[in-house]
């Protein structure tokens, strides 16, 4: 797993992040990979799970729910989490 060719992280999508995240640690956990190889892929590792939470963050900012009148019918948008 070669880091200094790889993209940038905040260039990758949530899917290419977290793909690349199950590659490194699946290589962290075969324990096949020299100590100093580790610690750089480890580090990239934790900056793709940075991204991947700043990208599920803005995700979650962006849903809403909708508000519905006493009658069933469609009356704004809330965010999900407010109640």
């Amino acid at each position: 797993m070669n880091t200094t060719t790889q993209p940038d992280v905040s260039a990758l999508s949530f899917e290419q992040a977290v793909e690349e995240l199950e590659r490194i640690v699946s290589a962290l956990e075969r324990g096949d990979v020299a100590l100093d190889k580790s610690i750089e892929i480890y580090e990239r590792g934790e900056a793709l799970k940075k991204h991947c939470e700043a990208l599920l963050k803005a995700a979650e900012d962006r849903i809403e729910k909708i508000r519905l009148d006493r009658a069933g019918r469609p009356q704004g948008v809330e965010p999900l989490d407010a109640d």
